[in-house]
């Protein structure tokens, strides 16, 4: 199911919703959690320009927001997709967690921070999640996996640290996604 209209959204038991930068790897992490390609993945940033919910067991969704940073529309569209997001995240009672993506190799941005701030003050559950581990040197991974959660005020062992290409932190994130849409 697709929608730019949060309120079309109807009812459901439980569901978690993944945000972040354009091309940050929202729609491929989707995929990988649910072991099917479910989620239409680009090379192009900006390409999710609808609220995509996907069926992760009975009454249980897997909602893929477009990405904030980069818009390939026109300005106006960028205010569309922002009213879009925030009308979802504050308007669904049964949603039990925000997965908050930052790249693992960059860190995080002034615009995830941006994200991270406006997730706090609306109350919401949120977790932040690095992605594209792969892309970290494995002799760096453990000098970048601290600096990246000093950034982000948080313990490196708070921080889930995944990769969907070699499977870095997968099975750890599936759980989690499972545990919290079956509670």
């Amino acid at each position: 199911m697709s929608t730019v209209r949060p309120e079309e959204l109807g009812p459901c038991g439980a569901e978690v919703a993944f945000v972040g930068r354009s091309n940050v790897g929202k729609s491929s992490l989707i995929n990988k959690l649910c072991n099917r390609a479910l989620a239409k993945v680009s090379n192009t940033p900006g390409r999710t320009r609808v609220i995509n919910v996907f069926l992760a067991g009975h009454d249980r969704w897997l909602v893929d927001l477009p990405g904030y940073g980069y818009v390939a529309g026109k300005p106006p569209e960028a205010g569309l997709w922002e009213a879009m997001i925030e009308g979802y995240l504050t308007s669904r009672p049964t949603l039990r967690m925000v997965f908050a993506l930052v790249d693992a190799k960059v860190g995080p941005t002034k615009l995830d921070f941006q994200m991270f701030k406006w997730l706090a003050s609306h109350d919401l559950p949120w977790r932040i999640v690095a992605t594209k581990a792969d892309q970290v040197k494995p002799s760096k991974t453990v000098l970048q996996k601290r600096e990246v959660a000093q950034a982000l005020g948080v313990q490196p062992k708070d921080l889930a640290w995944v990769s969907v290409h070699d499977g870095t932190g997968m099975r750890e994130l599936r759980a989690e996604t499972e545990a919290l849409l079956t509670a």
